[in-house]
């Protein structure tokens, strides 16, 4: 009998920390890479792990990233808010000025780690992967002076619940891989020249790919090793889209459309809108997985973040658009906004006067098709599709009719057809909106000293430089 009160408080104690138990969180990030995987229909790839988490998990078609380039694109998922809200939308800016998140703005580490989670950019392997992470951050604002708890992979076992990226370079250019697909059988795009330099090129980016899988095959033996596979949500993700031409850097599907495959965890119950095996086309953005993990974690939604919970309890109605944004990288300066629907894609360019291969030495360097476009169009041995790149200007609008017109060759900007002319006027309304409603920074362009510096304030005059908090709106 005097044990009875005893045994009790063991029983309630028991039943609270069941009722506290949540799952492990890991962001498996791939640079520059676009959905080409087995599982998307990508041929001459070997993915066999990603390929069979899709099988077993699920796979979205339509996730994007709000940027076509890391560091906003990262400055947004890491916030749940896009990078042109909160000053973030110039590539590698606010490196030396002290810019910092505006009020009411945080990174998805430190609101995990706020509700009881250890945080972890995982860069330090056991000797058994055989590689590290790289710990890539790259936001363009001031972190916080702790913005993970580890780097080390073996603090997570002893800290759970842990929410932890780990970030993956094979298909950053110059891109990693040993040669097995083959040039002759890789589909080239057709805005691309069908060339013995393009196809090497892709398949040396498919051969990154499948460097990337078996990268990923090492942190699936080391989840079970460590007895974490069944307590762990697994999000594979790329931080925006494929390092080509058109891809990287630019608005279209290319450089903004990305892999999603979540596998849910056999020690959890399924959220609502998880289907084990299915693929999914609804519409998704980056951010949308930033309040989707707290979710996950029962941290509700952060008033004012901009991300969308797309499954759970809590799940918010399907977007009916997803947008984007391109401003400087390096030392090119360019403004595009975009939106897309189930079916078209329409994209405002700020910056017309300026050519599609306007200088760039990052582009210049590691970019083999960039310079080939421009040899083949002085020598006027490019197709109508390709010679729109090597353009001395760009259009102000594009439209592209993506259910018949996948890969955007066919502008239908000046198209008399009505249901193309209400495409136009109706996402050209939505993008207006969103970047009034959104509050978009780029409205005000950086200076020109800042700008020529790649986004340094050296040298530019002091009222150019950052001001420290703004209010996101």
């Amino acid at each position: 009998m005097i044990f009875r009160p005893f045994l009790c408080c063991l029983a309630f104690a028991a039943m609270l920390h069941a009722e506290d138990k949540r799952p492990n969180i890991l962001w498996l990030i791939a640079e520059d890479f676009g959905p080409h995987l087995g599982c998307y229909g990508t041929k001459e790839v070997s993915t066999p792990v990603l390929d069979g988490m899709a099988a077993k998990g699920m796979r979205f078609t339509r996730f994007y990233t709000t940027a076509p380039v890391c560091s906003p694109s990262r400055s947004a998922f890491n916030t749940g808010m896009y990078q042109t809200t909160i000053g973030a939308h110039n590539h590698r800016s606010h490196r030396d000025d002290g810019y910092t998140l505006p009020e009411g703005v945080k990174l998805i580490s430190e609101r995990m780690r706020e509700s009881g989670y250890f945080t972890a950019n995982v860069k330090e392997l056991p000797q058994e992967a055989g590689f590290k992470g790289s710990a890539k951050t790259d936001w363009n604002f001031q972190p916080p002076i702790k913005a993970f708890d580890s780097a080390n992979w073996d603090d997570l076992r002893s800290h759970q619940p842990f929410y932890a990226q780990i970030n993956f370079q094979e298909t950053h250019r110059t891109f990693h891989g040993e040669a097995h697909a083959d040039p002759a059988k890789v589909e080239v795009p057709p805005y691309y020249p069908d060339h013995e330099v393009t196809r090497q090129d892709w398949a040396q980016y498919l051969d990154a790919a499948t460097a990337l899988d078996k990268k990923i095959g090492k942190i699936m033996e080391l989840l079970r090793r460590d007895g974490l596979l069944e307590n762990t949500v697994i999000c594979f993700f790329g931080d925006n889209g494929q390092a080509h031409v058109r891809g990287k850097q630019f608005c279209y599907e290319e450089g903004l459309n990305v892999p999603l495959i979540l596998k849910w965890p056999s020690g959890f119950a399924a959220p609502a809108g998880y289907e084990a095996g299915k693929a999914s086309d609804r519409l998704l953005m980056s951010i949308d997985l930033t309040a989707t993990s707290l979710s996950w974690a029962g941290i509700a939604k952060p008033e004012g973040m901009q991300g969308q919970i797309f499954m759970g309890e809590k799940a918010e109605p399907a977007r009916e658009y997803v947008f984007g944004a391109r401003d400087r990288c390096d030392m090119t300066v360019f403004r595009f906004r975009t939106v897309r629907d189930a079916r078209y894609r329409y994209i405002r360019n700020f910056t017309p006067d300026r050519p599609f291969l306007q200088f760039n030495a990052y582009k210049e360097k590691q970019y083999p098709v960039w310079n080939l476009i421009k040899e083949l169009a002085a020598q006027d041995k490019l197709t109508p599709e390709q010679a729109v790149l090597a353009a001395p200007t760009m259009p102000e609008e594009e439209l592209y009719d993506l259910q018949n017109d996948p890969f955007e060759i066919h502008n239908l900007a000046k198209s008399n057809k009505l249901e193309d002319r209400a495409a136009l006027e109706r996402l050209s309304s939505v993008l207006k909106t969103w970047i009034e409603q959104t509050n978009d920074q780029g409205r005000i362009p950086e200076s020109e000293e800042v700008a020529k510096n790649e986004g340094s304030t050296k040298g530019a005059p002091p009222e150019k430089k950052g001001k420290g908090k703004k209010k996101a709106k």
